[in-house]
């Protein structure tokens, strides 16, 4: 049996997905509607008038939480963003392009040298380094051991098993190229007991805390 052909008056379902995307969703369909016709008008005095209702539409839409000069120039660059900026009217207010522009900011460089012992990071490294070029001084005996001393509790908190003054003498001189050599025996560092101390006190503050 043949199937007849459907009469002039066949509902055909308008779905979603058949239509543009809307631009703004806050105002609408019927707003968007508006604009693509406003952008059919020819005559340039009718089609700002017809911009002008459409922004007095989309005020009663939307709630002001601003002063009106705010909300007014907020309106004018919605509409001309639903747009696409192709309306070609005189805008009563500046118009800022912002939508369809990545407005992110550009993504900084990681730096991406390689580092020689990850439990200790790059930042111990450049000490290291800085600690080697420098001349023989008491200063540079106090910072030798400032950085030996955060190295110990680096690898305090990567592992107890790990922590220990020769551990820390040696990667001091592998980071060096032997140009430093702790003297552990005559300067110990800080205590085992002394970190271990520091981490049961410092967990007892963050449960505190929560």
């Amino acid at each position: 049996m043949t199937k007849p052909p459907p009469s002039d008056n066949t509902f055909i379902m308008d779905y979603n997905t058949k239509r543009n995307q809307l631009i703004m969703a806050e105002y609408g369909r019927n707003i968007q509607q508006m604009v693509e016709h406003c952008l059919t008008i020819e005559d340039r005095a009718e089609r700002l008038s017809c911009a002008k209702t459409i922004v007095e539409t989309m005020a009663n839409m939307v709630k002001q939480t601003t002063s009106p000069e705010d909300f007014h120039t907020k309106l004018w660059n919605h509409l001309a963003a639903i747009s696409n900026y192709k309306l070609d009217i005189d805008y009563p207010v500046e118009i800022v392009k912002t939508i369809g522009v990545d407005t992110r900011p550009a993504r900084l460089p990681y730096p991406q040298h390689f580092i020689q012992k990850r439990n200790y990071g790059s930042i111990i490294e450049d000490f290291t380094h800085c600690i080697t070029d420098m001349e023989d001084s008491e200063e540079k005996d106090e910072l030798t051991y400032l950085v030996a001393n955060h190295m110990k509790r680096d690898l305090s908190n990567w592992s107890t098993d790990t922590m220990s003054d020769e551990k820390v003498a040696d990667d001091m001189a592998a980071y060096t190229q032997g140009a430093v050599q702790l003297d552990i025996y005559n300067q110990p560092l800080i205590s085992d007991g002394e970190l271990l101390s520091t981490r049961i006190s410092t967990s007892i503050k963050k449960k505190k805390k929560k």
